[in-house]
């Protein structure tokens, strides 16, 4: 049986990853995360009980514990969701990005890397360090075109910065010390799990509510809409036949306004649950000013991924949307729970 140290484990992303490793997988996974406000234990309890999931309560900056998971454990693999992920957060308070992001990936390539040298010839043949990260790195795109895994970063946020030093740092390992990484960068994510802060979550929760949904400007920013569970598989896909050295750039084929996913919601709520007052959803749109920095558009072309590895998408939008759409209805009482008084729904401008 593999073991693999997953850090952020009891994110969204992390936390799909986790429950599918374990579950469907058959992988030990020592699971490190920190449980800021985004990390959420509930989105583990179905692994309560099950002795292939070892729970650690602590941060990836602490060098002490990281080495001593790797010197107790022995994993197979090292996979960073840690990080603090979301835009509007990284504007209003950019240090605690750099912290996780960059300052948390650095201790974690650092200490992966000394384990790494202690391992036999053939362990160190077999070891991964894979490293999720994001298209934003890559910056904005206009009408046209997409991100290949060449295209020059160009952050635009204190978060999508972040990011790319980590993705920086990540590949220095590789070439400077020898560390087999992979790196996968990926489109927006939406699916079971995800804190209510993201568009689509957020917007389940006003409409469900009756509250105004806020669109950041014009609504027309456009996203490459990846669903959970095909990103977590093709991390496994990745992590078993990536090439070290490499990144993967991982994408929904779904590119969608943010308008469109907002009214794709509103529709799929005003069939399951009409509001009392018989108002669509879609009257409760409002546009509120923009987000400093809003990149215009991102589309990822994946065909590396699936080039080489024979990964390819398996949910289509409409699919993912209806599935997400029921997972919340069906899961108030997680959200609710998530939501302990920390967060109360509220953004710098609306959505995304």
């Amino acid at each position: 049986m593999p073991t693999w140290l997953v850090t952020g484990g009891a994110g969204f992303i992390g936390g799909n990853f986790v429950l599918d490793a374990v579950t469907r997988q058959g992988v030990r996974v020592v699971n490190l995360d920190a449980l800021t406000y985004a990390g959420n234990p509930d989105t583990l309890a179905p692994l309560a009980d099950d002795p292939n999931h070892v729970f650690v309560h602590g941060d990836i900056g602490d060098a002490d514990l990281v080495a001593g998971l790797l010197a107790e454990h022995r994993p197979d693999a090292v996979v960073n969701f840690a990080a603090e992920s979301h835009v509007d957060r990284s504007i209003d308070g950019p240090a605690a990005f750099v912290q996780t992001n960059v300052v948390g990936t650095l201790n974690l390539l650092e200490k992966s890397r000394d384990y790494w040298k202690s391992l036999d010839e053939a362990g160190q043949a077999a070891f991964r360090f894979l490293h999720v990260s994001t298209d934003e790195v890559y910056g904005s795109l206009g009408a046209t075109g997409k991100f290949t895994e060449h295209t020059p970063f160009a952050p635009n946020s204190p978060y999508s910065a972040s990011k790319a030093a980590s993705d920086h740092l990540v590949r220095a390992f590789h070439h400077t010390y020898g560390l087999p990484v992979v790196t996968t960068n990926c489109s927006n994510n939406y699916g079971p799990y995800q804190f209510p802060e993201k568009l689509i979550p957020l917007v389940i929760a006003k409409a469900l509510a009756g509250e105004p949904l806020p669109v950041y400007g014009d609504g027309l920013n456009v996203r490459d809409w990846l669903f959970v569970g095909d990103h977590c598989a093709a991390i496994a896909r990745v992590l078993e036949a990536g090439r070290p050295g490499e990144t993967y750039n991982v994408g929904g084929d779904a590119e969608r306004p943010n308008i469109e996913v907002v009214k794709t919601i509103c529709a799929l709520l005003d069939e399951r649950r009409p509001l009392a007052d018989g108002r669509t959803r879609e009257s409760l749109i409002t546009y509120v000013k923009d987000r400093p920095g809003h990149d215009r558009r991102y589309a990822i072309d994946a065909s590396k991924l699936q080039g080489e590895l024979g990964w390819a998408p398996t949910v289509t939008f409409e699919q993912g949307m209806a599935q997400t759409v029921d997972w919340y209805l069906a899961h108030q009482p997680w959200v609710q729970r998530v939501l302990d008084g920390s967060y109360r729904l509220e953004r710098i401008g609306g959505a995304e």
